[in-house]
């Protein structure tokens, strides 16, 4: 699709009338980590931690304060886009409130992609995924159809390629969270690896989108991440960003 009709479509989702795409709203707004789970279960993409591509350049990843945050000009972050033209409208139409849903809170404005080079493309691709950060080039953003193409995902998805890690990855993560190797399923335990994370002063947050969910990649149906403050707490489950997502992204792009 030509970035002046994909224009024409973003424009025009203002004025779809409230209850016009009700059925799909009824399955719009489900948890992140159970959907990217079951749909990247079988693929044979290497992915780190469920559902990041990994990139020979490396809460927000390291990276952001060594190149891979998108530039801020007069006030707002542009990020060009495309989604292709393989969804339904009433898909396609999901994909842009999540990213409008972005505009709402944050300095964050997802543009109709001309000729920039840096921009992210949404495509039905195998499973849930996406870089983490700018990669300076076509961004590939991978939310398969029937699977992947709900607002917490998408908004999960573009949360990695503004420069989130998970929520349970983080740096200080042992002081919230236990790891319980013994119900992982083999050759998932690297999901599990905390990494080095700018947290931005915020706390930990077991309602982010970013967490995985309690029993995320058991092999027992045993949990796998146990709330240190509260073993029987629930999480995982969120069907859109928090407070502290948003938050973070003010924070990190100085909205």
């Amino acid at each position: 699709m030509t970035p002046v009709l994909l224009f024409i479509v973003f424009i025009s989702l203002s004025s779809i009338p409230p209850g016009a795409t009700q059925k799909a709203q009824t399955q719009e707004f489900v948890d992140a980590s159970d959907i990217i789970e079951r749909a990247n279960a079988n693929i044979t993409t290497r992915l780190v931690d469920g559902d990041i591509v990994p990139n020979l350049r490396r809460n927000a990843d390291a990276c952001t304060a060594t190149g891979c945050k998108w530039p801020k000009r007069k006030g707002h972050v542009k990020i060009p886009f495309i989604i292709s033209p393989k969804y339904t409208t009433t898909e396609r139409n999901i994909i842009i409130r999540a990213l409008m849903s972005f505009h709402a809170s944050t300095c964050i404005r997802f543009v109709s992609r001309g000729t920039q080079r840096n921009y992210l493309y949404f495509y039905s691709g195998s499973g849930c995924s996406s870089s983490l950060g700018r990669q300076r080039r076509r961004q590939l953003v991978s939310l398969e159809k029937n699977a992947c193409v709900y607002t917490s995902t998408v908004q999960h998805e573009v949360l990695h390629a503004l420069g989130f890690n998970h929520e349970q990855v983080r740096s200080d993560r042992d002081r919230y969270v236990s790891i319980l190797y013994q119900n992982i399923k083999p050759g998932k335990e690297h999901n599990f690896m905390k990494r080095k994370t700018n947290n931005l002063g915020t706390p930990y947050d077991f309602e982010s989108i970013m967490h995985y969910g309690k029993y995320g990649f058991s092999k027992n149906r045993q949990p796998t991440i146990l709330a240190k403050s509260n073993p029987s707490l629930n999480f995982g489950t969120a069907g859109t960003m928090s407070k502290n997502d948003i938050a973070r992204v003010n924070k990190l792009y100085q909205c």
